[in-house]
Parts: C-alpha cells; sequence; structure tokens
C-alpha cells in the first residue's frame, strides 16, 4: 500500500511533491539530498464540483440527499455522501475505530474514469492513513455491504490532486466493499522491521498531508508514528533496527516541528527541535528551525547562535546564510530602538544634540584652566609674602 494514497503509488511520486523552497523546509525523506524538488506552496482547501444528483446544501447530519432510502448525507454539508448498494450483516458488524479493514475500492472521476483500483487495501480506521472520504464512510459501513460514495474534493485529493490521473479540485466516485475487519496487532509483540515499517507508513502519510497543506492532519500522522516507535516492546530488537528506529524517530520530529511552525505553533515546534536535538545535536535542520522558532519569537540573542552553529556545520548553506544575516539585522534594529527608549526612560539628552554640548565643553575648557591656573599662582604669592612677613 503507497503512502500518499489508497493503493499503489510510487514513494518517490510523494517525495517529489515535498517542500524545498528552503534547503531546510523540506520534510525528512529517506533520500538525503532533496535539493531538486518543487517548492511546496500553501494551497487553500479549494472545493470541487459535485454531480448534480449528489448536490445538497440543505440537509442536516444524516438527512438522505434525495431518497431517504439511498443517499445519506455523512456530514450535512452535502459535500460527502454514501449509498448502499448491496445491504451487509447488520449495525453490530460496524468495523471500530482502531480495527484494520480491508476494503475492495474502485475510484472513478466525474467523467467515469476510472483512477484507483484495489482488490484488497487494509488500513486502520480512524488513523487517516487513507483518503478521508474512505476513512469516514467505512465507519458507517457493514461488514460484507458494498457502498457508493460521492465526496468532493476537499476529502480526497484536494485542490493539488494527483499527478497525473486526478486533476486538481476532482470529485471522486468510490465503490467500496467491506471485506474484512480485524483488531489491530499488538504493538509490543511487533519485530523490529514491523515497527520500523508501521512508523514508516505514518510518517509517510503525514508527508502527504503535508504537500496538501493539512498541516493538522500531518501533525496527526506524525504523532501517530512516534507512539508506534515509543510504544515498549517485549520483542528484542537488533542495534541495527534500533538505530533505524531512531533514525525514523528523528525523521518524524523534524517533520513535526516543520508542520507546527506551519501552524504558528512556537512552543510545540520548539520541544520537538530539542527533543531531536537530544538525540542529534548536530542536526542541521533541528538547529535551523530551532534558530527560525527563536526569531519568531522575537528571542535574536538566542537564535543568533544557534544559526551560527548551523552555518558552522554547512559553511556553504546559503538558507543558513540568509536567515542570519536577517537576524542579525534585526537584532541591531532592536537594540537601537531599546536603547532610544532607556534614553527617554531616563530623561538623558539624545544622542543628536550630544555634538553639540561637546563642542561647547571645548571651547570654554582653555580660559576656565588658565584662570584656574592664575588663581592657585596668586594664592602662592599672598602665601608667601605672609610667610616672609611673620620671620620679620
Amino acid at each position: 500500500r503507497a503512502p500518499c494514497a489508497p493503493g499503489p503509488e510510487p514513494a518517490a511520486a510523494c517525495a517529489a511533491q515535498l517542500d524545498s523552497a528552503e534547503d531546510f523546509e523540506v520534510l525528512e525523506e529517506d533520500e538525503d539530498d532533496l535539493s531538486e524538488l518543487p517548492p511546496l506552496e500553501d494551497v487553500g482547501r479549494a472545493r470541487g464540483p459535485l454531480r448534480e444528483d449528489a448536490q445538497s446544501s440543505e440537509q442536516g447530519p444524516g438527512e438522505a440527499a434525495e431518497d431517504p432510502q439511498e443517499w445519506l448525507d455523512v456530514l450535512g454539508s452535502g459535500l460527502l455522501k454514501k449509498k448502499t448498494l448491496v445491504p451487509g450483516q447488520g449495525v453490530e458488524s460496524r468495523p471500530r475505530k482502531g480495527q484494520e479493514v480491508t476494503v475492495r475500492l474502485r475510484a472513478t472521476l466525474e467523467d467515469g474514469n476510472v483512477v484507483e483500483e484495489n482488490p484488497s487495501l487494509t488500513f486502520t480506521l480512524g488513523d487517516c492513513d487513507v483518503l478521508q472520504a474512505l476513512d469516514l464512510c467505512v465507519q458507517l459501513m457493514e461488514m460484507g455491504e458494498t457502498a457508493l460514495i460521492m465526496s468532493d474534493a476537499k476529502y480526497c485529493y484536494g485542490a493539488q490532486g494527483r499527478s497525473p490521473d486526478i486533476p486538481p479540485n476532482a470529485a471522486l466516485t468510490l465503490e467500496v466493499e467491506l471485506l474484512e475487519a480485524r483488531d489491530a496487532p499488538d504493538l509490543e509483540l511487533l519485530s523490529g522491521k514491523e515497527k520500523i515499517g508501521l512508523a514508516n507508513r505514518k510518517r509517510e502519510r503525514g508527508n502527504f498531508y503535508y504537500q496538501q497543506a493539512d498541516y493538522v492532519l500531518a501533525i496527526n500522522s506524525y504523532d501517530i508514528a512516534l507512539k508506534v516507535i515509543s510504544s515498549s516492546s517485549k520483542v528484542d530488537f537488533t542495534p541495527d533496527e534500533e538505530a533505524e528506529l531512531l533514525d525514523v524517530k528523528v525523521k518524524c520530529l523534524n517533520n513535526l516541528a516543520a508542520s507546527q511552525l506551519k501552524l504558528d505553533h512556537y512552543e510545540a515546534a520548539l520541544k520537538s527541535c530539542n527533543l531531536v536535538l537530544e538525540h542529534q545535536p548536530g542536526n542541521i535542520k533541528a538547529l535551523f528551525r530551532k534558530g527560525k522558532v527563536l526569531a519568531q519569537q522575537g528571542e535574536y540573542r538566542e537564535a543568533i547562535p544557534i544559526l551560527k552553529a548551523a552555518l558552522k556545520l554547512e559553511p556553504s548553506n546559503k538558507t543558513i546564510h540568509a536567515e542570519l544575516s536577517k537576524l542579525v539585522k534585526k537584532h541591531a534594529d532592536q537594540k537601537t530602538v531599546e536603547t532610544e527608549m532607556y534614553r527617554k526612560m531616563l530623561g538623558n539628552p539624545s544622542t543628536g544634540s550630544a555634538p553639540v554640548k561637546c563642542k561647547d565643553k571645548l571651547t570654554w575648557s582653555i580660559p576656565w584652566k588658565w584662570l584656574f591656573g592664575a588663581t592657585a599662582i596668586a594664592l602662592g604669592g599672598v602665601a608667601l609674602s605672609v610667610v616672609i612677613a611673620a620671620r620679620n
């Protein structure tokens, strides 16, 4: 199962959509060199058109779109609807969140073009491992049921679509049959390889949501991956498996920080960066993002040495150079403003009048010195005269 879609899709296709507007805004991927990736734009959540027979904005949740016996308006907005084609085994057979479900899936565009076919797609229900339309509607299906789902682009591939077969803002029709539901495996009993694979799938799903500019769901996926990695285990792992788990953990934390930054969750992003640096003090991405977080909080004095440390590790990095130069200027401007503010608070003269007063002082310094010297000599002469007169 592919990380970016409910069906087979090369991982490279997902990676090729990641953000690299800045060297350190790209997500952690399996490839070391992500410099050639196209930039990620912060796109809106545009809605694509629905078919005429599926449009209904008047109904409330649970009301049918047309025939009460056929269409169920899942969210009450007319954007996601479900119709039972083949009845299942009863409401009590519905799967529960957290269970692993297996479905048969067929997805088509409005023109009838098939863009997805999977006879046996397995995913964890409620974890947003697949399209939201699928994840939400399968929770309402009975075992053995076959349903038709009509979804707005918002709950599928959004404003960006999926190149090359799904255009932007494309509504999809899904035909789904619920084949099986079973409890998810016990994390404590997973082998090292199984745990690494599961954590990576959750991380890659987070990357998909990040590319879709859905940072809340991206954070959700990264959090699930971290919970998988941090779960206790009754199975011994090899040193190589331990190292690989740590590598996945660092990638998840770095990506989590990137998503939190997009939502201006600075304290959370700072915590994620610090967790990375606990494991890898020289992690350049974590250093860079930590510097950016502190800069966003106005902590220029703390941010500058952190960015300098990152630059020392990679002196040729233009992104760090640019960010550091920007911060140094901001810090200098901040110090100037603070100095002027303190001067006004203390009632000191402004810097503009200082040279004038200094000039006046210099003008009068020579006469006053001469006068003081002459006075001293005169007093000395008087004293000497008094002494001579006393002796006589």
